[in-house]
């Protein structure tokens, strides 16, 4: 690995930090209702906060128009308004912040010609996926700011799975410039084929958690295993029987009853992968065996937080612990994929 590599490494990954910390913000953004406290969009302007009462006077004034005012938070006064907005300002301010961590550094290693022919057009994928995001924000938050105080969940997962995509995309092009390929490689075609099939369905698994957040249905059933006192819930059927196949999007029983089984399928599938780590015909190196132990490792964390979320019925700390576990699941995964497909 050359010295150019290296800085652009710490680069990439400067840039999959700020966008963990995105997505927990946003967590908490969701969590606490303060997505829809910025009814406009000014990507110059609002780069700052109001920084007057005048202003914050104005501020409230628009936010006094939005539906999420008018049909819950009728009683809030100027404190209540400054606290959900301080989140969601906070949340925009990070994805700025994003943008001129990438755009900068981009121009001063492309003017002193360090991003060589095969890393260029990765990195203009990442600025197309990033631009994406910016407008699938926008897109989503236009979505609580009509007649309903709240974003469609569908959109929501979108963008939040489009944030897990750029992440990985960028984690995955940092590793390939960390771990250069050698011609001597260690693979295990099964363990590699069930890795990927564990990744989709935590893909999935994550689209449903966003489901089960924008529909709140992560408030009802706060029992584990069971979902109330039976193990599928008989809402579930019913939710089947008056919408069909539409239940499995916009149930909220059955939309958490798949999150729910989504979660044992994924630990079990990963249980089994962690239990065969050792299997001699296998041929899997020590790096390939330490990434498996790690995905365990955090899948059981995760597993449990998703426990206590759900029995708690979701508190915010929680709520963003949970998907801070995901994203941690989602990278250990890809790691864990990168090193069993290239040694």
């Amino acid at each position: 690995m050359n010295q150019y590599h290296s800085k652009i490494i710490i680069w990439l990954y400067s840039g999959c930090i700020l966008i963990f910390a995105m997505v927990i913000i946003g967590g908490v953004t969701r969590l606490t209702g303060s997505g829809l406290s910025i009814t406009e969009w000014k990507l110059v302007t609002g780069t700052f906060p109001p920084l007057s009462e005048m202003q914050w006077q104005q501020e409230f004034a628009e936010y006094k128009l939005s539906p999420q005012f008018q049909k819950i938070n009728s009683n809030f006064n100027l404190e209540d308004f400054k606290h959900i907005y301080f989140w969601e300002y906070f949340h925009r301010l990070i994805g700025r912040l994003i943008g001129l961590v990438f755009i900068f550094p981009f121009l001063f290693f492309y003017f002193k010609k360090e991003i060589d022919k095969k890393l260029l057009p990765k990195l203009i994928i990442i600025f197309l996926l990033g631009a994406w995001q910016g407008f699938l924000g926008w897109y989503m938050v236009k979505s609580g700011l009509q007649d309903n105080p709240f974003v469609s969940h569908y959109r929501l997962a979108i963008h939040l799975v489009n944030a897990l995509i750029t992440f990985g995309y960028i984690f995955w092009v940092a590793l390939d410039l960390q771990f250069p390929s050698t011609e001597k490689k260690s693979i295990s075609k099964n363990v590699l084929l069930l890795s990927v099939s564990i990744f989709i369905l935590i893909l999935i698994q994550i689209t449903y958690g966003a489901f089960v957040a924008g529909l709140h249905a992560g408030h009802i059933f706060n029992t584990w295993p069971k979902m109330g006192d039976e193990w599928i819930a008989s809402a579930v059927t019913a939710g089947f029987q008056q919408n069909g196949f539409e239940a499995l999007f916009n149930d909220l029983s059955t939309v958490q009853f798949i999150h729910r089984t989504l979660g044992v399928i994924i630990f079990c599938l990963l249980f089994f992968v962690w239990l065969k780590r050792n299997n001699r015909n296998r041929m899997l190196n020590v790096e390939q065996k330490t990434a498996i132990n790690v995905s365990m490792l955090i899948i059981v964390a995760q597993v449990l937080l998703g426990i206590f979320t759900l029995v708690y019925s979701v508190p915010v700390w929680l709520g963003v612990t949970h998907q801070a576990g995901a994203f941690m699941i989602f990278s250990a995964l890809i790691y864990q994929i990168h090193r069993l497909s290239k040694g």
